[in-house]
């Protein structure tokens, strides 16, 4: 039972965050070149931490010196990298068992510092910190008069039903 609030959680972010990439796409160019870079560091920061904590949960080293991309990549390309990395998520979730969540992780943060979390609190982290991100970007579209995708748990829960 404990699998299920971590799968909801990360099916929700890939539902979120393709929300959000259409809203992007949709509006990118109402947006004044400063928005519209307000809105590319926010959608890579989200994307490279998601990258970041993927590489600890497989324990494999990653190249990312920053929480951000040294070169910004084009919207779709972001767009499609998240789409994959969110698939991963889900699929990583359904693939745990039960005790899996409270294995801790060894792992050094991209400041040098070492650090330990559990695959539950990795999870956890992901999902809020890209929750809490969304949220700047989709103030950023606010702003403009845009509106921006509806990226809540209960309009997860009303668009699965």
């Amino acid at each position: 039972m404990l699998r299920q609030p971590y799968a909801q959680l990360v099916a929700m972010k890939r539902w979120a965050d393709s929300g959000l990439y259409e809203a992007a796409n949709r509006n990118f160019g109402q947006l004044s070149p400063e928005d519209a870079s307000i809105m590319f560091r926010i959608l890579d920061h989200i994307h490279v931490v998601d990258r970041i904590f993927q590489h600890h949960l497989q324990g494999l080293p990653h190249a990312f010196r920053a929480a951000r991309s040294e070169e910004m990549p084009e919207l779709q390309t972001l767009a499609n990298s998240t789409r994959e990395v969110d698939d991963w998520y889900v699929s990583y979730v359904s693939s745990l068992e039960e005790n899996d969540f409270e294995q801790p992780i060894d792992f050094v943060f991209t400041s040098g510092k070492p650090a330990r979390m559990t695959r539950g609190e990795i999870i956890l982290h992901v999902c809020l910190h890209g929750n809490y991100h969304r949220g700047n970007a989709g103030a950023v579209l606010q702003l403009k008069g845009i509106t921006p995708s509806r990226d809540g748990i209960t309009d997860f829960l009303e668009a699965s039903t």
